[in-house]
């Protein structure tokens, strides 16, 4: 049954929790496949903005917990799996990156010649 049918609205709440998560790493990072490519002169600050990215996902789906205790544990799954997802992909990325011995797109000094 669809919400306003007497659905629950439990799936809609999980797959909120998990585009929070999606939505902030993306914004947070460029994608996996760009991660993968040019591993070898951003790893590191790569991977840190990926955290930051899991850290702000978890704020925010902390507050859709506290505002919503209803559906509380389909927003806690979507949130973390989505985490787990986004952290694998970028963790599989990084390693495949560094691994390469295909060139990258970017230098080391980024793309207007400051320090990544």
């Amino acid at each position: 049954m669809a919400v306003g049918q007497g659905g629950s609205g439990r799936g809609i709440a999980l797959l909120v929790g998990a585009e929070i998560v999606y939505a902030i790493v993306a914004a947070a990072c460029s994608s996996p496949q760009t991660a993968e490519i040019n591993a070898k002169s951003r790893a590191e600050t790569l991977m840190k903005w990926v955290h930051i990215g899991l850290v702000q996902s978890a704020i925010f789906v902390g507050l859709a917990v506290a505002y919503d205790k209803q559906h509380a544990q389909p927003i806690l799954v979507g949130g973390g799996v989505a985490a787990v997802l986004m952290y694998g992909s970028y963790m599989h990325a990084k390693q495949a990156g560094l691994a390469s011995v295909k060139p990258g797109t970017e230098s080391s000094m980024g793309a207007w010649n400051n320090p990544t």
